[in-house]
């Protein structure tokens, strides 16, 4: 009997152990997956309008001195 309480002991604390390495490996395997179908389906719907079409470009802004740089 004592052995087998040793050996459940030993279990739970392995478990305990493994069990968040094992969840973060399922949430990346989950997201990964849910990316995977998202570029999928981008891939395959044709842009809408000839704007979709053109990646978006931020505007530069001037470069103003500062009032500190005289």
């Amino acid at each position: 009997m004592n052995t087998f309480l040793n050996f459940l002991g030993i279990s739970v604390v392995i478990a305990l152990i493994l069990l968040p390495a094992l969840a973060g490996i399922a949430r990346e395997r989950r997201i990964d997956r849910e990316l995977r179908e998202a570029e999928r389906a981008r891939s395959t719907e044709p842009p809408q309008t000839a704007d979709a079409a053109r990646p978006v470009r931020a505007a530069r802004r001037p470069y103003v001195r500062s009032w500190a740089r005289i």
